[in-house]
């Protein structure tokens, strides 16, 4: 199994964590999105869309985080990412969704990247984007979660999947978190477990 990865991508640093936590082995293949490999004719061949992550079965390439998770959930269900309860899954789900649909799409480097050189916009407008919608999501977010210690109780749901790397990006971009004890305490708990540590940016084979 081969995961093409970026050290600082948020939805390959999901898929990550998942692999971790579930014990599965892989061969981590950098595409660095700086330099616009993901837009090159061979990665191209491995994902038509150009963006990361993508999961090589062998047989099959699989992309998109949240389609690869539900991937992993099925083949490897232990342990799960998902509670036990129509209810309780919705609730994971939202504070997954709202990461996964409002705040990282507008956010991603596509997306920067776009309002940059297309439409002609310095980095103050862009730092103040990026911050705009992850305070919209945060401030959700904030209300819905519940840490003991993680998002959901006392075990590693999708929510918390989701949450670590938005964190890990807030901070990047210097987004103060003081009014979000909540999913700080949820990211510090986290980062005390082994699979999201060895999933961290920092630890990745690509990191600079």
């Amino acid at each position: 199994m081969k995961l093409y990865t970026y050290f600082r991508s948020s939805a390959a640093y999901r898929v990550r964590i998942a692999l971790k936590l579930k014990g599965v082995r892989y061969e981590s293949i950098p595409i660095n999105l700086l330099k616009g490999e993901q837009l090159e004719a061979p990665y191209r061949e491995v994902n038509p869309q150009g963006r990361v992550p993508a999961l090589d079965l062998g047989e099959d390439v699989l992309i998109q985080s949240p389609a690869l998770l539900e991937y992993l959930d099925e083949v490897y269900p232990e342990p799960p990412l998902l509670p036990f309860g129509a209810v309780p899954r919705a609730k994971v789900r939202a504070v997954a969704s709202i990461i996964a649909c409002d705040i990282h799409p507008l956010n991603n480097s596509g997306t920067l990247a776009y309002l940059k050189t297309q439409l002609g916009h310095g980095k103050a407008e862009l730092d103040a984007w990026y911050g705009h919608w992850v305070r919209e999501g945060f401030d959700a977010i904030e209300k819905l979660i519940a840490p003991e210690p993680y998002a959901f109780g006392n075990r590693i749901t999708l929510a918390d999947l989701y949450l670590v790397p938005q964190v890990f990006n807030a901070r990047r971009f210097n987004i103060p978190l003081d009014d979000y004890p909540k999913i700080r305490a949820v990211d510090e708990a986290c980062s005390r477990h082994d699979a999201f540590r060895d999933a961290a940016p920092g630890n990745q084979p690509d990191a600079v």
